[in-house]
């Protein structure tokens, strides 16, 4: 399993990481309306997203976890939906998913 630092992570270098700022502050107001965090509105967008889907959030503080149990409770509407994807436009989101992997050639020198 490959572990991506926030410092190596294309969206969250550069211009990138200003851009996404924007995208998180639309979301967390969107959160924060919704009277949740953030990661609960994550969790509970992903669970709205079909039966084929089930979140399976990880941490290692019993706060999170409690935060994570939480989104449980969310019931989103068609209308909040709306609102979590007009507030998360996949195009405005800057940087790649996933760093750009080195073949063995370039780590020899």
């Amino acid at each position: 399993m490959i572990f991506l630092s926030q410092t190596t992570h294309p969206r969250f270098t550069g211009d990138n990481l200003e851009k996404n700022k924007l995208v998180y502050s639309r979301f967390a107001n969107v959160a924060a309306k919704n009277s949740c965090s953030p990661p609960q509105l994550s969790l509970a967008w992903l669970v709205h997203q079909g039966d084929d889907i089930i979140p399976i959030p990880g941490t290692t503080k019993i706060i999170n976890l409690d935060d994570n149990i939480g989104s449980s409770a969310l019931k989103l509407t068609e209308e909040n939906l709306k609102e979590i994807c007009d507030a998360v436009p996949i195009e405005e989101v800057g940087g790649h998913k996933q760093r750009k992997r080195q073949t063995r050639e370039q780590h020899q020198d």
